[in-house]
């Protein structure tokens, strides 16, 4: 009977050991559960976007994405500790009736700042002006109808010396009439300084590059930095 009562209480204090052990593990949990939870609060994100939304001037043709001109204005930006990000929606070989096409998709993010720059690939290709400017009208129309408080600018371009002088009257005067009939900023010519500099532009004689997007920068920077 004796032997019984002892195996009774050796295995009692068993159980309220392996219980003990097991209580412990939860409290445990339970403060991991608090501490991951604290953890996994997302930060709310207050950073103001910038969109360039371009062609191939933009995309930054022929060299790496850190020495296209969107990517040198975000080293601006960082460098003066203002709270932008650069989004860089340049494509190659865009012409104004491409970025129409895409535009309604592009605007689905947030976007503080529109930097439009488009037009240069409708001049190569001789395209009736007229077409030029009702696509960028629209293009500026979709963005004001997804966010009418969204700053535009626009960057001008202009035709070359041989596209004759009433096809380059009309195309270089698009951007200044376009900036004034939508209380958008204008870059008067982007490629100022740029365009026709063989020692700042690639082989092709069209595309900037590192050195000549450093100068991009600038003329696009000198207007940026009044609305920012």
């Amino acid at each position: 009977m004796t032997r019984l009562v002892a195996l009774i209480c050796i295995f009692s204090l068993a159980l309220v050991s392996c219980e003990n052990k097991q209580a412990e593990p939860k409290e445990v949990v339970e403060e991991e559960n608090k501490s991951t939870n604290i953890e996994d609060t997302k930060t709310v994100d207050d950073s103001q976007y910038i969109l360039f939304y371009g062609n191939s001037l933009t995309a930054g043709y022929g060299l790496d994405e850190e020495y296209a001109f969107p990517s040198l204005i975000q080293n601006t930006l960082d460098s003066l500790e203002m709270n932008y990000k650069v989004i860089n929606a340049g494509l190659s070989g865009e012409t104004t009736a491409g970025g129409l096409s895409r535009i309604k998709w592009v605007l689905k993010q947030k976007i503080d700042v529109f930097v439009l720059e488009l037009g240069a690939n409708d001049m190569l290709r001789g395209l009736d002006v007229s077409e030029t400017r009702k696509n960028l009208q629209l293009i500026i129309d979709e963005v004001k109808n997804k966010n009418p408080n969204i700053k535009i600018v626009l960057a001008g371009m202009q035709a070359a010396p041989n596209m004759g002088e009433p096809y380059i009257k009309a195309f270089n005067s698009i951007y200044p009439d376009l900036a004034s009939a939508n209380g958008a900023k204008l870059i008067p010519f982007l490629l100022d300084g740029v365009a026709g500099i063989e020692d700042l532009n690639l082989q092709d004689g069209k595309h900037p590059n590192a050195e000549g997007q450093k100068i991009v920068r600038e003329n696009v920077w000198r207007v940026l930095k009044e609305i920012l």
